[in-house]
This record gives structure tokens, C-alpha cells and sequence, in this order.
């Protein structure tokens, strides 16, 4: 598969990590079997997890956000229950996962 020269160029300056830009396009691709999710912004992530009393040590650039509505997408009602503290918990373990990998 060839890559343009702007992905690689966007490798270059951000490596494996989500700008606020991508993360808002990949985001608005989302959907939760019902149609477009309302995605989850960096503040409202951020607001949630503060309550939450969760702290992340890995997240980069919009990381978190791109996970937090990945979940809110593909598992949160179903695979993860539906509150606040389980999203919060899926970001950390996601973000901050041990053996995963960078970005």
C-alpha cells in the first residue's frame, strides 16, 4: 500500500497521535448503530475525568478524545455500561495500557 507524501509528512512532525484536526475528522466518521454519535470534546473528556478522580499518564495531543469516542461508538451501552466512570476507565486503561503501544 503506498502512503502520500502528507501522511508521511504528518508522520514526521506528529508520529502515531491524533491532532485536534484528525481526531475531529476520524470522530465525525462515528457512528453507534443509530447514526452519528455527538462526540465527546478534549474538555468535556477532560471535565469527566477530573470528576472521576481518574488522571491519565500517556495521553498526547487528542489521544484520549479519539478513545473516549471510540468507545462512546462501538462498546459504551453494550460491552462497557453506559456511566461516565466506565468511560473514564476504558480511556485510562486504553491510554495508559502497560504493553500497548504508542499512539
Amino acid at each position: 500500500m503506498r502512503t502520500s507524501k502528507y501522511y508521511r509528512k504528518y508522520g514526521r512532525l506528529y508520529g502515531p497521535h491524533f491532532t485536534k484536526e484528525l481526531c475531529n475528522f476520524a470522530v465525525s466518521l462515528m457512528e453507534d448503530g443509530k447514526g452519528p454519535i455527538t462526540p465527546i470534546t478534549k474538555e468535556q473528556l477532560e471535565s469527566k475525568m477530573k470528576v472521576q478522580g481518574i488522571k491519565l499518564e500517556n495521553d498526547k495531543l487528542h489521544d484520549a478524545v479519539y478513545v473516549a469516542n471510540m468507545c462512546k461508538a462501538d462498546y459504551l451501552g453494550d460491552a462497557v455500561p453506559n456511566n461516565d466512570y466506565n468511560l473514564c476507565m476504558y480511556v485510562k486503561k486504553t491510554i495508559d495500557d502497560p504493553d500497548g503501544y504508542d499512539g
